[in-house]
């Protein structure tokens, strides 16, 4: 027996029975999509959208030359030094000389030569190691442009926030650097040697330990840019 004799006895028992709630061969028959309007989507178009047709040179980044500047000083009487702002921007607890501060964070926090956002950036003074300087990375625009918060960059205890540094090195390494002068709007013209970056997580060796020097004064900025 086919398929169209079995539902032609059903249809008519049913009319026997008095039931009518059965579909009949029409409706049974009748494309979902005429049913439900939801079921076809107006949006989508035949072809490849635009995207698809983009030539990849379209999706590479702009080069550093392209990025536009928005350092500016956000507080001008904070009267900080840069280790206390590093220290509240970024939760890495280390205190005393900023020259000091890839040196304690040895077996206490994860260090990395390479920049990485909301780790500690570490300057070493210019021509000298007597004095540093630490800032937070906020944005990683390229792989030879950063943008930094920090204090003190100027000497006059303010805090200034997206200031835009360079990696100078000749092997891209991020061994040295260029810092954006921002009342000037350019590239300061010295250039300074980083340690690394510290990170705010805790170095299996570190454990449980507290924090190191909290009773030494929060020093060491390095001179005008």
């Amino acid at each position: 027996m086919g398929m169209l004799d079995s539902r032609a006895l059903l249809i008519a028992a049913a009319a026997v029975t008095g039931f009518a709630g059965l579909p009949t061969e029409a409706s049974a028959l009748t494309p979902m999509s005429m049913d439900m309007d939801m079921a076809v989507d107006p949006s989508v178009t035949d072809g490849p959208s635009n995207y698809a047709t983009m030539a990849p040179r379209e999706f590479a980044p702009l080069p550093d030359a392209a990025y536009e500047p928005t350092a500016r000083i956000t507080n001008r009487r904070a009267r900080l030094q840069c280790v206390p702002f590093a220290r509240r921007e970024s939760g890495v607890e280390l205190y005393g000389n900023a020259n000091t501060w890839w040196r304690q964070a040895e077996d206490r926090y994860e260090t990395t030569q390479e920049p990485e956002e909301k780790a500690v950036m570490v300057l070493e003074g210019y021509n000298t190691t007597a004095r540093g300087h630490v800032a937070v990375v906020r944005e990683i625009v390229s792989s030879r442009l950063i943008v930094v918060d920090h204090a003190n960059w100027l000497n006059g205890g303010e805090i200034t926030r997206d200031v835009p540094i360079r990696d100078v090195s000749a092997a891209g390494d991020w061994s040295e650097v260029q810092v954006w002068h921002v009342p000037g709007r350019h590239w300061g013209g010295r250039t300074y040697q980083v340690q690394g970056f510290i990170l705010n997580i805790l170095a299996e060796a570190a454990g449980d330990a507290p924090p190191r020097n909290q009773n030494i004064a929060d020093v060491g900025d390095v001179p005008l840019s």
